[in-house]
């Protein structure tokens, strides 16, 4: 069984790479479907789950807020639930047996001992506004400034996720097995070359 994850920067095109990557090794593709697989089971929203799995919540609350210590609290614990649901699918996914390319989620840590071969996808800054503004929804107009600051704010929410589960830093080379910085280049011309370097490493295995 071959899995790979993958873990990338906000707007460094890790999800089409991995989408590609999945076509080009004829296996199967997880991302979005996690999500909808974990909303269903706690009977929530899609996007109510995807903000409690990629958003942190203050650890200690303003006690002079009426409330703000329970409300905290609250999110604190209900994020907690749904990280190891998370989990649990996730892991469910592995237990099929099937070769596979999971986007995110913290896929890496969490089937360490399935031995995945780990990608993490960057880009440098001017690389990820041009794909931003390429890719967003009709309607959605936002200055270079404001993509910026996005782009940050989900990196951090990302970092302080893993935190939670992990002393291995989110975007700690070490963790990888591969990084693959996309700055100048077509995604799709990048996957042949990743899948060709995967398939190497898994017969080395």
């Amino acid at each position: 069984m071959r899995i790979v994850t993958i873990s990338r920067e906000f707007g460094s095109g890790g999800r089409e790479l991995g989408k590609r990557l999945s076509e080009a090794l004829n296996c199967d593709y997880y991302d979005k479907e996690i999500i909808a697989t974990i909303a269903e089971r706690c009977k929530v929203d899609e996007e109510y789950a995807e903000y409690l799995l990629t958003h942190s919540f203050p650890s200690t609350a303003n006690i002079t807020m009426r409330n703000s210590f329970h409300i905290a609290s609250t999110l604190q614990m209900t994020q907690i639930h749904f990280l190891c649901e998370q989990s649990k699918v996730i892991k469910e996914i592995a237990k099929t047996g099937r070769d596979c390319v999971i986007v995110g989620r913290n896929a890496d840590l969490l089937l360490e001992d399935y031995c995945p071969f780990n990608i993490f996808v960057c880009a440098d800054l001017e690389t990820k506004l041009q794909r931003c503004h390429d890719r967003a929804s009709k309607g959605e107009v936002m200055t270079d400034k404001e993509m910026i600051k996005k782009c940050k704010q989900i990196d951090k929410n990302r970092k302080k996720t893993r935190a939670m589960i992990s002393d291995l830093p989110w975007g700690d080379k070490q963790t990888y097995n591969l990084i693959v910085n996309t700055s100048g280049w077509k995604i799709k011309d990048l996957v042949p070359l990743v899948a060709q370097f995967v398939d190497k490493w898994f017969e080395e295995e």
